[in-house]
This record gives C-alpha cells, sequence and structure tokens, in this order.
C-alpha cells in the first residue's frame, strides 16, 4: 500500500472510484492475513483499479458481484498466475461483509434430482444428526445414482425397483477401494431407506443393496518401528518456523495417536496449560480430554511462541504462507508426514497421517499394554476396533501356533 507521507496523490488517486473508501480496510485486512507490504500494495491497485472500472461504467458497490468480477477479469485479460481474480474474490466478501453489497446466491438445484438431495441431506443432518463429512461422502454417490438410474431427467421415485442399486454398484463398485465401494452401499441404503419411510416406494429397498466383499481384519496394519519414530521426530527441520510447526504435529500424532483430522481441529482454546491436558475433537463430535505430555507440550508451546504467525485465526496450525489460516482439510497433515519420512530417509509402505497413529499403538502393544489400554488412548468407540493390533502380537501368536512337522515351533 502506498505510504501516505511518500504517495499521498498516488494514494488520492487509487481511492477514487466508488471501491475507495473501502481501501483502507481491505489493506488492513490483507496485513492481518500475512502478505508482505508488497503484496498488499499490488492487491489494493487491483482492487482500485476495479473499482475505477466501475465507475466508468455508472455502477455501485451494491450492483457488485460475481458475474462483475468475472466481466472485468475476461476484459481486462488477467493472467491467471497473477491471482487477480482471488484478489478481486476476496475483495467482494469483504464488501458483502461490510453490509455494503447484497450476500451471494446461492446456488439451487431446482431439479426433481437436485430437489431430492437436498430433502435427503435436510433427513441426514437434522433426523440422523449425521457429520458434514458424512453427508458429503453420501450425497454425490446417491445424485450420481438417481442421473444414472432417470438418465439425468425427472426423478419417478416410485419408479424405483429392487434390482437399480446392485445394477448402479456393479458398473461401480469394481474401480474404486473396497472401502470406497462399501461407503456406496451405506449411501445407497440410508437413501433407499428414507425413499420408503416417505412413502414413495411401498417396500424397503434398503435390503436389496448387495455387500461388498471387503474383510476389514484381514491385512495388518501399517506401521513403522519405534526407532523410526524417534528418527522422524529427530531429523524433522526444526530452524524455519513451519519447521517448528510441522515438529509440534508430528509429536501430536506420534505420542498421543491423533488423527489427521483432529489436528486440523485444533483450537488454541483446547489447552489448558495449567491442568496439562488438551481437548479433542473426534470423530462424530466426540470429544475427549487427554493428558498432555511434557515432551508434547514443550513442542506445542515452541511452536506457539517462536513459529506461529500473528493472526487473528484461530486454530492451532496455520499456513506458513498468506493468507494466514487453518487448514483447509487433512491432506496438509498427510503432505506434513510424508515430507518428514522424505528427511528422515524412511520409505514404508503406507505414508500417510495414520501411520504414527499405528505405530503408537504397536509400540504400546510390544511394551505389554492390553488391547483395551490401546482402545483408550486411540479413543475407539468399539471394542473390536482395537483387535486388528492382535495382529502385530508376535509373541502372544507364537504360542498359539501349533508346531511344524518336524520342526520347532
Amino acid at each position: 500500500m502506498p505510504r501516505m507521507h511518500d504517495d499521498f496523490l498516488e494514494w488520492q488517486r487509487l481511492r477514487g472510484g466508488p471501491l475507495g473508501p473501502q481501501l483502507d480496510a481491505f489493506a488492513e485486512t490483507l496485513t492481518e492475513k500475512g502478505y508482505s507490504p508488497a503484496t498488499v500494495a499490488l492487491k489494493v491497485r487491483v482492487a482500485a483499479k476495479f473499482g475505477h472500472w466501475l465507475g466508468r461504467r455508472g455502477l455501485a458497490v451494491g450492483e457488485v458481484d460475481e458475474q462483475t468480477v468475472a466481466g472485468f477479469v475476461q476484459r481486462h485479460r488477467c493472467p491467471p498466475g497473477r491471482g487477480d481474480a482471488t484478489t478481486l474474490r476476496d475483495l467482494l466478501e469483504q464488501v458483502r461483509s461490510a453490509g455494503l453489497a447484497p450476500p451471494a446466491l446461492a446456488k439451487i438445484d431446482d431439479s426433481t434430482i437436485g430437489r431430492t438431495v437436498s430433502e435427503f441431506d435436510r433427513y441426514l443432518s437434522v433426523d440422523r444428526g449425521l457429520s458434514v463429512a458424512t453427508r458429503i461422502n453420501y450425497l454425490p454417490i446417491v445424485r450420481s445414482f438417481l442421473a444414472e438410474r432417470f438418465d439425468g431427467g425427472e426423478a419417478h421415485l416410485d419408479a424405483l425397483g429392487p434390482r437399480d442399486a446392485g445394477e448402479f454398484l456393479v458398473r461401480h463398485a469394481h474401480v474404486v477401494h473396497p472401502a470406497r465401494a462399501g461407503l456406496m452401499v451405506s449411501a445407497l441404503r440410508g437413501f433407499l431407506r428414507w425413499v420408503h419411510l416417505r412413502g414413495d416406494v411401498s417396500i424397503d429397498l434398503a435390503a436389496t443393496v448387495p455387500s461388498v466383499a471387503y474383510w476389514r481384519l484381514a491385512t495388518v496394519p501399517k506401521s513403522i518401528p519405534a526407532r523410526d519414530v524417534e528418527q522422524l521426530l529427530r531429523c524433522c527441520r526444526r530452524r524455519s518456523e513451519a519447521g517448528l510447526r510441522d515438529h509440534a504435529i508430528l509429536m501430536l500424532m506420534a505420542r498421543l495417536g491423533l488423527r489427521g483430522g483432529e489436528v486440523v481441529a485444533l483450537d488454541l482454546g483446547d489447552f489448558d496449560w495449567g491442568a496439562g491436558t488438551l481437548q479433542i475433537h473426534g470423530k462424530g463430535g466426540r470429544q475427549d480430554l487427554l493428558p498432555l505430555p511434557a515432551d508434547v507440550g514443550e513442542a506445542i508451546a515452541r511452536y506457539l511462541r517462536h513459529g506461529r504467525p500473528a493472526c487473528s485465526c484461530r486454530s492451532v496450525f496455520v499456513r506458513a504462507r498468506a493468507p494466514r489460516r487453518g487448514f483447509a482439510s487433512t491432506v496438509a497433515v498427510c503432505t506434513i508426514v510424508r515430507r518428514a519420512l522424505e528427511w528422515a530417509e524412511l520409505d514404508p509402505p503406507r505414508k500417510g497421517g495414520h501411520i504414527l497413529r499405528h505405530a503408537l499403538a504397536c509400540s504400546m502393544l510390544r511394551r505389554g499394554a492390553t488391547l483395551t489400554e490401546i482402545g483408550q488412548v486411540l479413543r475407539h468407540r468399539r471394542a473390536d476396533t482395537t483387535t486388528i493390533y492382535a495382529k502385530v502380537d508376535i509373541a502372544a501368536l507364537r504360542a498359539l501356533a501349533p508346531a511344524w512337522p518336524g520342526g520347532g515351533r
């Protein structure tokens, strides 16, 4: 942003359009998000240029919307790499939050398929109380099922038959992971059960959805030895702000077994430093209070003091680059784990964030912990979820194995 004592005339020129009074607040917001002064100045000039364009066309601030922004970007051939379109979308969001422009119109799919999916979503949210993540997974499956069954036209739910769901699964289940295929089964069964409850069909077609062959306990948990976990933590580069953040995340996952989503959801208010506890926001809205080990607390405190940039975001872990905000998804956490494995020169068969959770469980088992204790640390809802770790207890399994003919155990 131009400095007032050096570029007063330039600043007055930028403020000449309809958006002029908003440029100060826009520049302040960009600064709070962590953008450098040079980037803030560049973005402010893009916003001012857009405001002058609005003035030449006789448009007021209250008439600005997505179509107006798209028209400006297209007319001026803004290079995609410069981020002008993103800058103007951020500006539009700020203008709307200030009440100077009408809110964005929600995109409404008025087709019968769109209305059906929306009503099913409302049922899952209000009546079933399912999480946003579950609904995000279910709804595209149901939409694809209806679109294929009715060729993208009008959806007549009373025309659904007992073979429709099975034929849909045959077409798609073989090209996805078995776990994803199982998710498709759950989505279709839930949808058909809802259709029956509404009275659109006279029989419950949920029973006609075939199960997918997937043996959850058929594999052994993919983990890494305890010595590799320590090497991973030791090799994490802690000389930069991002390195301090990554080390704190790895400590949480290695010592407490946090899932990627639980790391993303951590809030600054979840820590009780006096009591030495940490509030975890788990799956299905579950909340658990965990003790905060000293080494984990030290890693997080070091990041908060010396690595976390000043910003208004309440998420514990924020992006290393502007805009300063929390992670959008668990993809960032998986990327951090994968990068740390490369630094430590480790090449396990799986490189996702869950590998540290499995490593913690296997390490506890080898030190004599029971499956019940492991389930409590990992916060499993059901005891049978923890039984998969019995497969890695070689000492206990050796006692059960019969002697090989002609050899020892």
